[in-house]
């Protein structure tokens, strides 16, 4: 479904990206790991063509460079770590942003955009908000409302960068459930970008490794999230044991004082 060879992005004179190289098949979660500054974001963005990279991406057979914007927007979905949510848009409204690349310029929704919006907002719970202003979400809601947009594009290919961030424990696990659940049933391709490595361990069926901008490892959970690797790059002192269905739980380890 996605093949990147080779990827490199350079950035204000540093090599972000370095010769990165990424296979990921139909309807698998792959999630990004890494130490701050590994270069997880500017992969995405370069996934998703709003960053100018050297090496291939191919979408579903199709080479990234090759298509235009409104086509590359019908086979991947992005949602941005820190997506701009204008306060006084109604949440029907914003979602129907993701039927962008369907309606023709200088045109109007159609039935059928708004019929695909309408459906969207239920699977996600948001049917009761879709009259509310943006800004008056919680943080767990607003990420419903950026995941309703994204699918709303009905692409193949999900690309979440830090879904997240700033949410506490519960509406974290909601939103990868509910990410779960969605691929699952829709046979969404689904990468992530993760900090928290349990999370990362816990949902995804591969992970890919940056560190320094370079892939350092790719592998199931328990052979990514090795104490090792983790020590290593994380420069982290950590205790690493299977948990639920033998995927690991990574565990900080308080130094002596």
């Amino acid at each position: 479904m996605i093949r990147v060879k080779e990827l490199s992005v350079r950035l204000g004179g540093r090599e972000v990206l370095d010769g990165v190289d990424v296979d990921v098949s139909r309807g698998e979660w792959l999630a990004v790991v890494g130490p701050n500054g590994a270069g997880k974001s500017t992969l995405l963005k370069a996934v998703m063509g709003v960053l100018a990279h050297r090496g291939e991406v191919v979408l579903d057979d199709r080479r990234g460079s090759g298509l235009k914007p409104r086509e590359r927007a019908r086979l991947v979905a992005y949602a941005p770590q820190t997506p701009a949510l204008p306060p006084d848009m109604t949440v029907f409204d914003y979602a129907l942003l993701g039927r962008t690349p369907y309606i023709p310029y200088f045109g109007r929704e159609s039935r059928r955009d708004r019929e695909i919006i309408a459906g969207v907002l239920a699977r996600l719970g948001l049917t009761g908000f879709a009259a509310r202003r943006v800004g008056e979400l919680s943080g767990g809601e607003r990420q419903r409302v950026v995941l309703a947009r994204a699918l709303a594009q009905q692409a193949p290919v999900l690309l979440l960068d830090e879904p997240t961030t700033a949410l506490d424990l519960g509406h974290q696990q909601q939103v990868l459930e509910l990410v779960d659940r969605l691929r699952t049933a829709d046979g969404l391709t689904v990468i992530t970008t993760l900090h928290d490595l349990t999370l990362a361990g816990q949902y995804a069926d591969t992970l890919l490794l940056l560190a320094g901008g370079r892939s350092v490892a790719r592998g199931r959970p328990a052979e990514v999230l090795t104490g090792a690797l983790v020590g290593e790059h994380f420069d982290a002192r950590v205790m690493i044991e299977p948990g639920p269905g033998g995927r690991p739980v990574v565990h900080l380890v308080r130094g002596e004082t």
